[in-house]
């Protein structure tokens, strides 16, 4: 096969598939995201909108966390149309919209967990019930829910529902366990250790990858949300205290980073065969 037509094949390989490789970059990349998603959705909603003012803990209600999800949200939806319009994978739109769609959730967990009174656990039971749904949905009207298949509308609005869901589900989570007396750097070990015992499954038996790239793209987020909040929070509440936009900012450039320096590739279409 000519190097042309190998370019060729390689260039319509790439335009099926509109989400990146599931690779050690990705991981990086996304714990990353998640914890931005924290440190940025906190920084409009208490910091820039007055959520967490004395003024404000002393009101029933406090429209915060629902401006916020409705900037967010707003946002999440333009991107997200950009990404189904796009013709094949742009590294910088995934992930630009991965960030929205995990601040999104962290304004709309905060808003469901706190404004709504169902507190963490309801919370977290609701977008569990929210993400199971959607799996369901998916599976039933493609017959798969593998991302390697994210290549048409279809799937892609599935996949972003699905996706938008598990954020807001992790902010809740890791709100939850931080709060039932692990504070936030215990939330993130117990998170990361769960990482670690979904990476040993994948490398140690064959458990289905499509069930471990989901338990584990859930997992990162609630360790993003505590990782954000111990580098935010204040010392009493052990934290770090740092200026949540000064955390906000050091993470993007991270995450530019990352970009720029780990691989960044569009997945493998489980439907596309090799070149003759």
């Amino acid at each position: 096969m000519s190097q042309s037509s190998l370019d060729s094949y390689r260039d319509a390989h790439a335009a099926l598939s509109k989400v990146p490789a599931v690779t050690l970059g990705f991981w990086i990349v996304k714990i990353l995201a998640t914890t931005l998603g924290e440190t940025g959705g906190d920084t409009v909603t208490m910091t820039w909108l007055g959520e967490t003012t004395p003024e404000a803990s002393q009101s029933a209600w406090h429209p915060g966390y629902l401006i916020g999800t409705a900037i967010f949200g707003v946002l999440l939806i333009g991107l997200v149309w950009v990404q189904i319009r796009a013709r094949k994978f742009n590294a910088w739109l995934y992930w630009a919209t991965i960030v929205a769609s995990t601040t999104a959730g962290t304004t709309l967990a905060d808003f469901a967990t706190r404004s709504l009174g169902i507190g963490y656990p309801g919370g977290s039971l609701l977008l569990l019930a929210c993400v199971l749904v959607s799996l369901f949905a998916w599976y039933r009207a493609l017959g798969t829910v593998d991302v390697n298949s994210v290549s048409g509308p279809r799937e892609e609005t599935f996949y972003w529902i699905t996706i938008t869901f598990s954020q807001t589900l992790g902010t809740a989570l890791g709100d939850w366990i931080a709060d039932a007396g692990l504070g936030y750097s215990g939330g993130a070990l117990v998170f990361g250790a769960a990482l670690a015992v979904l990476a040993a499954l994948y490398f140690t038996t064959s458990i289905s990858r499509v069930g471990l790239f989901w338990a584990a793209f859930i997992l990162t987020r609630p360790l993003g949300a505590t990782v954000g909040d111990f580098l935010d929070k204040p010392f009493a509440a052990g934290g770090l205290a740092m200026s949540r936009p000064l955390a906000s900012a050091v993470l993007t450039v991270l995450i530019v980073g990352c970009i720029l320096l780990l691989p960044q590739r569009p997945g493998g279409h489980p439907g596309a065969g090799e070149p003759a």
